[in-house]
Parts: structure tokens; C-alpha cells; sequence
């Protein structure tokens, strides 16, 4: 069934961008080789490799998908893009990322691509995919195949069988987790975990303390920021609302794997898939991946919940708490202050500005052709793949994801918490601005990893990582990153 799946999708996007529809195209791309740089493993890295077999097929263009450390990703592209080296067609990277590639003139702008591609139906892409993500100063130079954002996921079976309910901000997550840690879910005879989160460094984990500082931090909107004072740069860190944030994210330590310091993504998920959490931080892909084989003891049990959110707030003047209020929190619910953070905002692909003209053609066909909804909406349904729905089509229904094998009470509940997070006003957004590699994954993520390590303070830690921002946006030149900001939180 899947293999027709993907045959069926594959004629149906080939025919309609032109790339399989008569003879004397099917070989548009011949001789070409189009060289991909993303990360390591199956997700992501996979489905790219297997949708290039299918586009050789229809157009003669080899697809080579190169995979190295998530670490690697940026700078690996950066050196390669801007030393004129080259070797490198297209990254599949953090869509946030390119910003600062393309202040360097490193991508390619595919407005001109966009404008004659009548395959891709942009308007089925959410908006703020369509221009968060793809969009750099109002010009399309990436393309989504994924889109990224945090949420909580709870069993609901542990959670019925312990009388708790799902929890709605940090606070409730750390006592649900009290509760319910060390009880055997999966039924093999021992204790399992209250929560599963993946704090190792140099990996995913600066993206999981932002999303509890989130709803801290950030009150007044989208466009607030919670990462800088919009007007000057200055960090906004150094204070009690991160400081409790950086406080609730270690608590949960307390009810998490003995060896969770040193665990990512991919091992957390191994967990899960076994049965042994009973909360978790993750992205959109939990909703899929409990319907994988290896994990049917959980399949139709792991339940979303769109963000976390927070009965005290930051107040910007004093850098201390308050309560949460209308006029403080206009957003809130119920006294509660929610900001779903869009972690990573989704993977994209971007073309080498210097690219051969010829590479570049078959490298937007390709991205086009993995973007489009014949494919992606496949795609999304399918959990090993890492990619999580971005396009209207994949979120207005269950039909899909029911079709996929999800049961249709976890279908709307899936769909339910990701269209809730878009649909939230106070959505946090993920940096994109030049340096926010810097910012986030070098300097938050080791005085993060330091702190849980126990090296430091977290008084040390939140000052360690104001100066380090500082020192980043000097870097970049503050007046430019101001303007980078305001574009950025602007939606441009």
C-alpha cells in the first residue's frame, strides 16, 4: 500500500510541475548531480534520499543527500557557501538558519521559481510557514519539508489510571510527573519515567528550555519577542523569568531517565516508543511515530497538549514576577499565559546562490517537489520521516491521518493541539535573525548544559549567556540586528 502511495504521488506531482508529464522531458535533468547537506539518521535525511530516487526516475537528476551532525549543519554549509568551495547545492536546515546565510548573499532567491510553479500552490501552506519560514525580507529563499513547533505529550492511560489530569502549566507538569514517575506503564515489571526530555549538549536541548521560558517571558504577542528588547538589543535573560524557567527544566530531572543529561532526541523517543514516559517535550512527531510497528504498546495512547503555560509572568521594568492579569497578559486564559514556541520553525531547503544555473533549476524542482502537497502530505503521515505538517490540506482534516492509521480520537486531538498553537496570537517565535546559530545552540545551549550539569548557577548561567548574547549582537552590529529583529518578529 505504500509503495502505491508513493507511486501514485509521485505521477501526480511529476505530471503537475511538468517534470514526468511527456517525453521530452523526462530527461530535463540528465548529467546533472544535485548535492544535499542535512542531518544524520533517517528522519529527514531519509525521505530526501528516497524522494531523489523517485525524481531521478522522472527527470534524470541525481539527488545525493550527505549527512553530518546536527552541530555540523550550519557551519559546514557557511564555510562551504561562502568560501566559493561549492561542493555543497542545497542545505536542509533550520528555516530560521538562513537568515544570516542570506545577509551574506549565500542563497538563492527562488521568488522568480516560485512565481512560475504552478505545482506548489502556496497558498495551501500555512501562513506562518509560508512567511516565517520560507521567507527572508519578503522573498521566498527556502522551502519548507517539515514544520516545527514544541508541545507537551502525556499517556493518557498512566494519567486516567493515576487520577491526573493533563497538565497546563509547568507547575502541574512537575507534580503530574511526581505523581505518576517510577509506576510500571509498559508492563514489564519496573519503574518507568514521570517525564522525558532530551538535555543533551550539543544537541536539540537549548530549544526545550526555551519553551518553557516561553510563556514566562513573552506576554504581549508574536511580535514581543522573548528573547531581546526589541527597541535596543539588550538581552532579556538575566532574570526571574528565565531564572525559573532554567529552575522548572532541571526540576524535572527529578522524574526522568538517570542517564537524561546525556540522552537526545533520538533516544528519548526510543523510550517513549517503548512505553516508559509518561510525559514528554517533543516536536509533531510523537502523533506518528506511536503508530510505527515497534511502537504498538503505545499506539493511540500518547495525547498532545499545545503548550505549557504559566500563572506568573515577567515583568519587563523590574526583571521579577507577577501574577498573571488581562492587562499584563491580554492573551491569557483563565489566569493562564500561553506562548507555543515555534522551536526550530521547521526544516526548509535553500540553493546555493553560486550554484551552476543548471543545478539550480534541478534543485528547485526537487524542493518544489518534496514541498508539494501530493508528496508532503504523505509524507507528514509517516513518523520515521521527521516531518511534521506545515500545509493547510494536512491540518484542515483527519482524513489523513486517520487514512495513515491514526485512530480518529487521536487524530483531532493531534490536529487539535498544532492548529491551537498556530491559532495562538502569543505564539513565541524561534530567532531569525544573522547569528541566531550563535545565539542559541553555542552560547544558550553550554551555559544550559553547564548548569545541569551543576558547574555553575543558574544566576551564573543566565549572566554568562547575557554577555555572550551581547557579544553576539556586537558581532553582527546592533543597528542591523534591530532591524533584523523588527522584520523577523514582524512576520517579513
Amino acid at each position: 500500500m505504500f509503495r502505491k502511495l508513493m507511486a501514485s504521488a509521485l505521477l501526480a506531482g511529476a505530471a503537475a510541475c511538468g517534470l514526468a508529464s511527456s517525453a521530452a522531458v523526462a530527461g530535463e535533468f540528465d548529467g546533472v548531480t544535485v548535492n544535499i547537506l542535512t542531518r544524520p539518521g533517517y528522519v529527514i535525511a531519509g525521505r530526501l534520499a528516497e524522494r531523489g530516487k523517485e525524481f531521478e526516475a522522472a527527470t534524470g537528476g541525481k539527488i545525493v543527500v550527505t549527512e553530518v551532525p546536527f552541530a555540523e549543519i550550519f557551519p559546514k554549509i557557511q564555510n562551504d557557501w561562502s568560501t566559493g568551495t561549492n561542493s555543497i547545492d542545497v542545505g536542509v536546515f533550520a528555516a530560521g538558519w538562513g537568515v544570516e546565510l542570506d545577509a551574506a548573499g549565500l542563497l538563492e532567491d527562488m521568488t522568480p521559481y516560485v512565481e512560475k510553479d504552478k505545482a506548489l500552490n502556496l497558498d495551501d501552506v500555512a501562513p506562518y510557514f509560508r512567511e516565517f519560514g520560507q521567507k527572508v525580507g519578503g522573498k521566498t529563499k527556502l522551502l519548507m519539508v517539515d514544520g516545527d513547533f514544541q508541545m507537551v505529550y502525556y499517556r493518557k492511560d498512566v494519567l486516567e489510571k493515576a487520577g491526573q489530569q493533563p497538565p497546563k502549566t509547568w507547575e502541574d507538569y512537575l507534580a503530574v510527573a511526581k505523581a505518576i514517575h517510577n509506576q510500571d506503564m509498559n508492563g514489564d515489571g519496573q519503574g518507568d519515567y514521570g517525564s522525558c526530555i532530551f538535555k543533551k549538549r550539543n544537541a536539540q536541548s537549548y530549544f526545550a528550555i526555551q519553551t518553557f521560558a516561553a510563556p514566562i517571558v513573552q506576554t504581549q504577542g508574536t511580535a514581543q519577542g522573548f528573547h531581546f528588547d526589541a527597541a535596543t538589543m539588550k538581552p532579556v535573560v538575566n532574570n526571574d523569568g528565565w531564572k525559573k524557567a532554567f529552575e522548572l527544566y532541571k526540576a524535572t530531572g527529578e522524574f526522568g531517565p538517570p542517564e537524561e543529561l546525556n540522552m537526545d532526541i533520538g533516544d528519548t523517543r526510543g523510550l517513549f516508543k517503548a512505553g516508559r514516559c509518561g510525559l514528554m517535550v517533543e516536536w509533531g512527531d510523537p502523533g506518528t511515530l506511536q503508530l510505527d510497528p515497534d511502537a504498538a504498546s503505545v499506539k493511540g495512547l500518547i495525547f498532545a497538549i499545545s503548550a505549557m503555560g504559566s500563572k506568573e509572568v515577567l515583568d519587563r521594568a523590574t526583571g521579577k514576577l507577577v501574577p498573571v492579569t488581562k492587562e499584563n497578559a491580554p492573551h491569557s486564559i483563565d489566569g493562564i499565559n500561553y506562548a507555543p514556541f515555534a522551536a526550530f520553525g521547521g526544516w526548509a531547503g535553500a540553493i546555493n546562490a553560486k550554484a551552476d544555473q543548471k543545478k539550480k533549476d534541478a534543485a528547485y524542482a526537487f524542493l518544489s517537489y518534496m514541498n508539494q502537497a501530493a508528496q508532503s502530505n504523505v509524507d507528514v503521515t509517516i513518523g520515521a520521516t521527521g516531518y511534521n505538517p506545515y500545509r493547510n490540506s494536512q491540518l484542515a482534516s483527519t482524513d489523513l491521518w486517520v487514512k495513515a492509521g491514526m485512530p480518529a480520537d487521536l487524530a483531532e486531538n493531534y490536529l487539535g493541539a498544532i492548529n491551537g498553537a498556530l491559532n495562538n496570537a502569543n505564539m513565541a517565535s524561534d530567532m531569525k535573525i544573522p547569528g541566531a546559530q550563535k545565539y542559541t545552540s553555542v552560547v544558550l545551549d553550554t551555559e544550559l548544559a553547564r548548569y545541569l550539569a551543576g558547574e555553575i548557577t543558574v544566576e551564573e548561567a543566565l549572566k554568562n549567556i547575557e554577555a555572550g548574547w551581547e557579544e553576539t549582537t556586537e558581532e553582527f552590529g546592533r543597528d542591523a540586528q534591530i532591524k533584523a529583529q523588527a522584520l523577523a518578529l514582524g512576520g517579513g
